[in-house]
């Protein structure tokens, strides 16, 4: 029964990767098979309950713009809204959200069961069915075989998953969950390269044993924004965060623990997330703070549950309760379970493809945190291009690659598929050389036309796009046209800092300035106020920002019309870069190794200087 059908894409794992990926083929019109060793933990939030945050919010409104489901899945489980970054300029804003950890995954879960084309199978992956360099399928505990013209694997932490608590460790992909074991293997002697990671995540507490009001309150938005563009709910009612801090104390108990320490003992081998350090290597690294930020968050509506952010540790469980208790409002604090640290097999993602199919294996699609990234979005935006790309192999279909002018998704791959990765990857708004143009407001008129193109995002999502820009010419030519006399707005002017003027000008004159908002002119200009009220809040905020950073935006494009010259430079089959003596040594290295595919995807790998890609424009050129 099991051998006879065939899948168009088998998905390994139900995490964030593995669910985008499965809803994204099976949308496309592949049949589908989600494999997950326990289905009672689809798409679990194995850290923190939040979804977004500082260019990982960015990430969230790409995948809904292009028809994911990420955006939609959170918006009807949040507990809390905040836009990050609001203070800054536009393309800094990152949205996030506070989630209901156990909502949010019985959400995606009932997603994926009333998504037609997706089945379901609860068992360990042992290891790939490989024909002639060629996935044809996957084995099982049971000894099972499924067969598929594709597969994409997003394992998470689960390869060889080993959990560190002080001296003990014990193999597990997650707390309470076994590791999975077979697949590392057999990819090794299929000729790939693995190497291992490390991460990390902090105490559970009961938020009933707390005293919330030594510490600081930290809401959510008083106007809570979402993360989809389609209709989804919005907060009416929040729950807040709190803010509190280590200390000296907690320092000293922590210190007293060092020796029992497997990450300064060297007993965790693999490299852990830089920008997300445990709170040991905090107080070790900067022992000069007395004390370090706590973020105290609830993990859903109902549940008393606490995750406390800032305190991520793998030392023994009985320093973690004595220093936990010395924490400002945690002096009579209960824990669920203590923190750890978790080792785990993951493949340098210089093996794969732009489309992150692997280069040794057809059909194999790598997505998540075996490509060495951490974090939810992260992950989720690799598990849908690797879904949609593997759809599309299956079908006969052009490969799908976001350029990294287009998104930060594009960004990321491009990242790891040509620099690669020797720590765990986070994205971050610097990363990305066109963040003007890649903001989290206008996500939806970047990629929603990609999207719909391939046939992912809806005929609405469209229409919504579609009508945000008809909104968003008409309020730019309102604007324009919108006299002002210097009587109506020098009080205004001078009563916010800004210059008066001497003779009539237009609103969008007095919108350039840094100063100016369009509520103020609104507050004293009536008939503006009347004009613009049948606007959307989402045009009207796509006019302001295209009217402030007009010059800035206009740069940015010219910038990324001379990159895509490169981009549009293919390189057409595989070249013997060993036979260009005039290139360096490390680039016809790493380029062999790459074998990009065009002169700009050549012109970002590591080692490969601009010399090098004029020597190797020289050579195409004959």
């Amino acid at each position: 029964m099991f051998t006879e059908q065939e899948y168009d894409v088998i998905v390994v794992g139900a995490g964030h990767a593995g669910c985008e990926a499965a809803a994204a083929a099976a949308n496309l019109g592949s049949k589908v098979l989600l494999v997950t060793m326990n289905m009672n933990t689809i798409a679990q939030m194995s850290c923190n309950p939040a979804m977004g945050g500082v260019a990982k919010g960015q990430i969230v409104r790409e995948i809904d713009a292009l028809g994911g489901q990420s955006g939609i899945v959170t918006d009807k489980t949040m507990i809390q809204f905040r836009m990050l970054n609001r203070s800054k300029g536009p393309a800094m804003w990152s949205p996030r959200a506070q989630s209901d950890r156990m909502r949010f995954a019985e959400e995606w879960r009932m997603t994926l069961e009333q998504t037609p084309n997706v089945d379901f199978w609860q068992e360990a992956v042992m290891g790939l069915v490989v024909e002639n360099d060629t996935v044809v399928g996957v084995r099982t505990q049971l000894g099972i075989e499924f067969r598929a013209k594709s597969v994409v694997l997003t394992n998470g932490t689960f390869l060889n998953g080993l959990i560190h608590i002080g001296e003990k460790n014990f193999g597990g992909g997650r707390a309470a969950e076994r590791g999975s074991t077979g697949i590392t293997e057999q990819l090794k002697e299929l000729g790939f390269e693995a190497g291992r990671m490390k991460t990390g995540t902090p105490p559970r507490v009961d938020g009933r044993s707390l005293d919330y009001s030594k510490m600081e309150v930290q809401p959510g938005d008083e106007e809570p924004s979402k993360f989809s563009y389609l209709d989804t709910p919005r907060l009416t009612t929040q729950r807040p965060c709190y803010i509190t801090y280590t200390n000296s104390e907690v320092h000293n108990i922590l210190r007293e623990g060092f020796e029992k320490s497997p990450m300064f003992q060297g007993r965790i081998k693999g490299l852990g997330p830089r920008y997300c350090p445990s709170v040991e290597d905090k107080i070790n690294r900067f022992a000069d703070k007395d004390r370090h930020q706590i973020f105290v968050e609830p993990e859903g509506w109902s549940t008393v549950e606490v995750y406390v952010n800032g305190f991520s540790s793998s030392l023994p469980e009985d320093v973690q309760y004595r220093a936990l208790r010395k924490i400002v409002g945690f002096e009579n604090a209960k824990m669920f379970r203590p923190g750890y640290a978790i080792e785990y097999d993951f493949f340098p993602p210089t093996q794969l493809n732009l489309t992150l199919e692997t280069k040794r294996i057809k059909n194999l699609y790598f997505a998540g945190q075996i490509n060495g990234t951490t974090g939810y979005e992260e992950a989720a935006c690799q598990g849908l291009m690797a879904g949609i790309n593997a759809h599309n192999r299956v079908h006969g279909k052009e490969p799908f690659i976001l350029k990294r002018s287009e998104a930060y998704i594009g960004v990321l791959i491009d990242d790891l598929v040509n620099k690669g990765t020797d720590e765990p990857y986070r994205m971050f708004t610097s990363r990305a050389e066109h963040r003007i143009l890649l903001r989290q407001d206008n996500a939806d008129i970047r990629l929603t036309p990609l999207g719909h193109k391939l046939g992912l995002a809806s005929e609405e999502r469209m229409r919504r796009v579609e009508e945000k820009l008809r909104q968003t010419t008409e309020v730019l030519e309102l604007l324009k046209n919108m006299p002002v006399e210097a009587a109506e707005v020098n009080g205004l002017l001078e009563s916010i800092g800004s210059a008066p003027i001497t003779e009539k000008t237009r609103a969008i004159n007095l919108l350039r300035r840094p100063n100016v908002e369009l509520a103020h002119l609104i507050s004293v200009l009536p008939a503006l106020a009347l004009q613009l009220s049948v606007y959307q809040e989402y045009s009207l905020e796509q006019a302001i920002i295209n009217i402030k950073y007009e010059t800035y935006i206009e740069k940015e494009y010219q910038q990324a019309a001379r990159f895509l010259e490169l981009e549009n430079f293919v390189i057409q089959g595989r070249l013997d870069y060993k036979q260009m003596p005039a290139l360096s040594h490390e680039a016809r290295e790493k380029l062999l190794r790459v074998q990009p595919e065009t002169i700009g995807q050549a012109s970002r790998i590591s080692g490969v200087s601009p010399a090098d890609i004029s020597v190797l424009m020289v050579y195409l050129g004959k």
